[in-house]
């Protein structure tokens, strides 16, 4: 059985409970929000949230592995 009381009719955190901030493109790692974002979504309107989401698939690209890193150089020794 559901547990009505505790559900809400209003735009829900995309959060995962992966919280990391990407040091060059200040985007969480797991939700892609903004740490101003985060740390406004509780006094965000319904609609603010919704602009929000609205930009997340588009800001999912910018978190791609890229090429490069530790993972070139190590092969590049090979």
């Amino acid at each position: 059985m559901k547990d009505d009381i505790w559900s809400r009719n209003e735009v829900q955190s995309p959060c995962i409970k992966v919280c990391v901030i990407h040091p060059q493109e200040r985007l969480c790692t797991g939700c892609l929000r903004t740490a101003r974002e985060i740390t406004m979504w509780s006094s965000m309107s319904q609609d603010e949230r919704r602009e929000v989401l609205e930009e997340l698939p588009d800001r999912a690209g910018r978190l791609r592995k890229r090429r490069g890193g530790r993972a070139a150089r190590v092969k590049s020794r090979d």
